[in-house]
């Protein structure tokens, strides 16, 4: 057999790629076959063992969240019902202070009133004490002026 410049370079490269092929699949067998032993290796009661530990401590995790939003949720409702007992005596006392200024602002006008009151009596009893003592004045001096001798 005698082959020629073009066939012998086809030839060629098809060696090549059949053994590169071979080659490829002979890695490939190789990595199955490891990964094949390391999976009948695998400890499959440990993997559900640690799993088991885990959604133990994840249900755990979940009822202590449950517990606290619990807990946050009465100290919340606590807060609101202290707030608004707070709220309800603020009112309440509010509506007393202002009931107390009603009841100090009557008392207030009606002590200026009776002080009114008060003043314009005693300027009344001046004025008729002024009015007798002018009287009483005019009668001694019009006494010792018709009798200048007369006590």
């Amino acid at each position: 057999m005698t082959f020629k410049g073009g066939k012998m370079a086809v030839i060629l490269t098809a060696l090549s790629t059949l053994g590169g092929a071979s080659w490829a699949g002979f890695e490939f067998y190789k990595d199955y076959m490891d990964m094949r032993e390391i999976v009948q290796n695998i400890d499959v009661s440990a993997i559900d063992a640690r799993n088991a530990v885990i959604e133990t401590k994840l249900d755990e995790a979940i009822d202590y969240t449950r517990d606290i939003k619990n807990s946050l949720k009465d100290d919340i409702t606590r807060i609101e019902r202290v707030s608004d007992n707070a709220s309800n005596r603020v009112k309440d006392i509010q509506e007393d202070i202002d009931e107390r200024l009603r009841e100090v602002s009557s008392l207030t006008r009606e002590t200026e009133k009776d002080v009114r009151d008060t003043m314009r009596d005693l300027e009344d009893r001046i004025d008729g004490k002024m009015d007798k003592l002018e009287t009483d004045l005019e009668d001694k001096l019009q006494k010792a002026l018709d009798n200048p001798l007369a006590d």
